[in-house]
Parts: structure tokens; C-alpha cells; sequence
């Protein structure tokens, strides 16, 4: 059956929903710009899941019902559409998304899809056939979890292929990242280097040298050295971003972390009508970019409800698959249980501060470890800052993935009052002890 995605919100399904029969009263409405005809629409609300028709007026849904009753919003200049069966449904918001993160890998090398190691350097390699000698190669989108070995790539692979051009290639999930020996030697990475806090340089087992992988906090000892875009490639890779969503289906996205420079790019790209999306964004803190937003002040539906900006992103440990989440046992395939990347000391003054100022967080937790100490940090924050001395008594905080809990925990998210903000996945994960 042919699929139709409306660009509606939840929460204006309902809204004309329960207004039906006030519509379809003796009073006359304003005639519709838009009236959907012979559909298959999917409401969203139980007290009338399905409808025939949608009238549209001034960019907002103002009747949802039967086709005997949108007639009332036919007008003379009414645009009549007849959907022929088809199925509508509420607009699609996507809950976790890294917006700049897909517009900058279709602008360098977008290595989502590879198959194989084989596969992976040879779009590496073709990539590095077109680039000046010396100059970067930097990528993202590639997961060993479908190749065949599932193994992690290294500086010797990409040594084959890129002798002198400096890589920098992160993994699908951005948690992870391999670099070949060049892009090393320009870091000064070596056997001595240690690893920085929140952070894993992997090194050999026997020799002790650095394989080329780096993990959460140890990439920045490479990014550093890679000259930053110019802006206008920022907004091109915003563009593309925004490109890409659409086509996927998505009418809103939450944008899970971006520093405060780059809602100036928002701003600017909303205000020259080029972005037909809703985006829900979050700074990253704590630190310099969360201060400023606390400071500054949110943003609640500017251009015409398409852009808001009330949250700040935390990211408390790393990834399951490149084994840098904070387990409270030890992986079964890894001598390591994972790290914390944020201090609690830094993290627990702007929860504070943030519940004072009706700021939402979501803090990004994976291993059990990682969401035990977000939920110590959310309750302590909760009884230092109660209710009356919050400008919102209640903040929807949320925990980002939720997705390794230790038993007692999983209750707490009901007790606080936290969202467990969940996302499905069909990757396969290493295993590890500790199970739900």
C-alpha cells in the first residue's frame, strides 16, 4: 500500500480530534487551504483512531474526520487532494539524532554500508587516489559488527592504502575511531602516550604500540590536528543533513548534542527559509558551551515552531560495541570494563543549576555502571533543588539509551520521574556479563 507521511505533530492530531464534533456543527468554519480526501489515516487517538479526511489551513491541521465533514472547510481556492486509499500518519520525530554528524559524512567519506574490511579500504583507498599527498582523509559510518571477522580495523590496514595521507575514520556510532600511522605520528601518539581521562588508546598486547583504534576522549588527540571546516561547508553539511532526514521520512528530529556556536548556522539557514524540518536541539555540557546556553537563555519555537532549544546533552561513558561503556563487571570478550567520560564533581553544579533554570538534560548512558552514577546525579540534584525552587517542577530528564541496567536500577527511572530514552537497534553487540 503507497504510504503518506503528513507533516503534523502528535499533538495537533489530537488536538483537532477531539474537536470533530464541534466542527462538524451548524457553525460555518473558515475555509481550508488543503483538504485530504479518501485516506487511510491513522489518528493516534483512541477516542477516533481512524479518519477519511484532513483539512489544512495556515500551515496547522484544523479538522480531522470523515469525508461528509471536511466539506465544510471547501472553499472556493480550497486545493483538494485526493489521497485514493492511502495512508496518513503523524508526522515522524526521530529521538535521537547527530544532524551535523550525517551532513559531515556524506560531505568526507561516507563509509556506511561496508561489508568487509576489503570493502572498507577499498572506499578508503579510492578516496585517497583523489587527495593531494599530505593532505587529511576523515570519514564516518563504518561497524565490524557484519564483517566476517568481527574485528576492529587498524593503522596497519590503512598503513596499505594510505602511506601518506593522514586518516582519521570514526566509527558508525562516533564512539570509536581508527587512524593510520601517520595520523599517529602527527598526534605524537606512541606506546608511551597514556590513556586521556573518558578516554582508550587500544595498543598491542605484546609490543605494547598503539593499533590505531581510539576510543571516546583519545580522539581529540588526533581532531585537534585536523584544520576545522570553513562555515560554508558547515552549512553545507547542515543541508545535507536536513536532505537526508527528509528522505528517510522524518518530519522532526532531536539533534542529541551540537556546541552553541552552531546555532548561529541554525539561525541563519532557518531564517532563509532552507530548512523544512523541525529540529529539537541540545548543547553539550558540562562545560564552556553549557554555561553560555544556561547563561543565554533557551529558545522555545522560533520560526514558527520549527526550531527549539531547551536541553543540554551529557555523555557519561562510551559505546557497548567499542567496548568504552561502563560495565560494573568486566566484558566477556575484552579485559576491560568501559570508562566514564564526565566527572561528577563538574556534572552535579549545572544539574543544579539547570533544574533552577527549567533546563531539560539528557545524559547519554549505556553500561550499567554509567547509568547507576546518571541516576545518583539526577537524585541528588532532584533533593537538592526541590520542586518550588524549580522553574519547571518537572523537567522530563531523560537518560539517552538506558541500555545495560543493573537489576535494582531499572525501577529508579519510575521512582525519579526519568525518561528511559530508548532506541531500537539491530546491531549485535559483544557479549557482556552483566545482563538485564
Amino acid at each position: 500500500m503507497k504510504r503518506f507521511i503528513l507533516l503534523a505533530s502528535l499533538a495537533l492530531f489530537s488536538i483537532v480530534s477531539i474537536s470533530l464534533n464541534r466542527a462538524e456543527a451548524k457553525v460555518a468554519p473558515e475555509p481550508a487551504d488543503s483538504v485530504f480526501i479518501n485516506g487511510n489515516i491513522y489518528t493516534v487517538n483512541e477516542k477516533q483512531p481512524h479518519a477519511e479526511a484532513v483539512a489544512v489551513r495556515d500551515s496547522r491541521i484544523v479538522y480531522v474526520g470523515s469525508n461528509q465533514g471536511v466539506t465544510a472547510y471547501r472553499g472556493p481556492k480550497t486545493n483538494i487532494i485526493d489521497l485514493h486509499g492511502a495512508t496518513v500518519v503523524p508526522g515522524l520525530t526521530d529521538s535521537h539524532y547527530h544532524l551535523m554528524g550525517v551532513g559531515e559524512r556524506e560531505v568526507t567519506l561516507n563509509l556506511e554500508g561496508t561489508t568487509s574490511l576489503e570493502d572498507f579500504l577499498s572506499k578508503v583507498k579510492a578516496r585517497v587516489d583523489k587527495t593531494e599527498s599530505g593532505k587529511w582523509v576523515t570519514g564516518r559510518g563504518w561497524i565490524e559488527t557484519f564483517w566476517s571477522p568481527q574485528a576492529f580495523p587498524t593503522k596497519y590496514d590503512l598503513d596499505k592504502v594510505s602511506p601518506n595521507n593522514p586518516i582519521f575514520l570514526e566509527r558508525a556510532d562516533g564512539h570509536g575511531a581508527v587512524a593510520n600511522s601517520l595520523a599517529l605520528k602527527i598526534a605524537g601518539i606512541t606506546k608511551d602516550t597514556p590513556n586521556p581521562f573518558g578516554g582508550e588508546i587500544l595498543k598491542d598486547k605484546q609490543s605494547g604500540e598503539p593499533v590505531g583504534m581510539l576510543l571516546d576522549g583519545a580522539h581529540e588527540l588526533v581532531t585537534k590536528h585536523i584544520l576545522p571546516g570553513t562555515a560554508a561547508e558547515a552549512e553545507q553539511a547542515l543541508l545535507l543533513g536536513v536532505k537526508r532526514s527528509i528522505e528517510l521520512g522524518w518530519c522532526e528530529i532531536q539533534n542529541a548534542g551540537s556546541v552553541y556556536d552552531d546555532i548561529a548556522l541554525f539561525k541563519k539557514v532557518y531564517g532563509e527559509g532552507k530548512i523544512k524540518l523541525r529540529i529539537y536541539n541540545a548543547v553539550y555540557g558540562p562545560g564552556p558551551n553549557a554555561d553560555r546556553f544556561l547563561s543565554e537563555g533557551q529558545t522555545i519555537g522560533a520560526f514558527d515552531d520549527r526550531f527549539t532549544m531547551r536541553t543540554i546533552k551529557v555523555v557519561s561513558d562510551g559505546a557497548l560495541g567499542s567496548r568504552g561503556a561502563a560495565l560494573i563487571e568486566p566484558y566477556s570478550d575484552a579485559d576491560t570494563s568501559g570508562f566514564l567520560t564526565v566527572k561528577e564533581a563538574e556534572l552535579q553544579p549545572m544539574l543544579e543549576r539547570a533544574l533552577r533554570l527549567g533546563f531539560q538534560v539528557e545524559t547519554h548512558a549505556i553500561g550499567d555502571r554509567a547509568n547507576h552514577m546518571v541516576l545518583d546525579a539526577y537524585e541528588r540534584a532532584f533533593a537538592a533543588v526541590p520542586p518550588a525552587q524549580r522553574k519547571v517542577r518537572e523537567p522530563r530528564w531523560r537518560i539517552e539509551h538506558a541500555q545495560i541496567l543493573a537489576p535494582g536500577d531499572i525501577s529508579r527511572f519510575g521512582k525519579l520521574g526519568v525518561i528511559a530514552s530508548m532506541q531500537p537497534s539491530n546491531r549485535r553487540a559483544p557479549r557482556c556479563r552483566q545482563t538485564l
